[in-house]
């Protein structure tokens, strides 16, 4: 598989609230939660889980279906654990519970299918190893004031 670049856009809307633009997928609206924000949205914490669990329950369904299985009705459930972490809120943990539909003795490869199923998630896998960070900030005449990689 080749490189592939996802392009996201935001729009600040007023305090901490932006419109997030998906292009062809629409908008949405995230928050800050109060304080900071007003909470009218999902925050960036819960983005980052959704996507976490999200990814981690379509590579199950992935891996059940490489199988020959159905993985019936699934649901998943995230917590997402913020800490200080020298003075800073930081997302310490992701805790994931993933369901699947149907009895686990309907699935004669399940062991194997446990064993490779993250493997196969994106997000997890990228959030779990680090993900280098680039920033550049230009002011509004588009001239570059900072940049920075992490």
């Amino acid at each position: 598989m080749s490189n592939q670049a996802s392009v996201v856009n935001l729009t600040l809307v007023e305090g901490y609230k932006f419109e997030v633009d998906f292009g062809d997928f629409g908008t949405i609206t995230t928050d800050e939660p109060e304080p900071l924000g007003s909470g009218s949205g999902p925050s960036p914490s819960q983005l980052l889980a959704a996507a976490v669990a999200n990814c981690m329950a379509a590579s199950l369904m992935f891996a059940v279906r490489k199988y020959k299985g159905d993985p019936g009705q699934m649901s998943a459930q995230v917590t997402a654990t913020t800490e200080r972490v020298d003075g800073r809120l930081r997302v310490t943990h992701l805790d994931v519970d993933l369901r699947l539909g149907n009895p686990a003795i309907e699935l004669p490869q399940l062991d194997k299918i446990l064993a490779q199923f993250e493997d196969f998630c994106v997000v997890t896998q990228s959030v779990r190893q680090g993900i280098e960070v680039t920033a550049k900030v230009h002011d509004s005449t588009g001239m570059g004031v900072r940049s920075s990689t992490k």
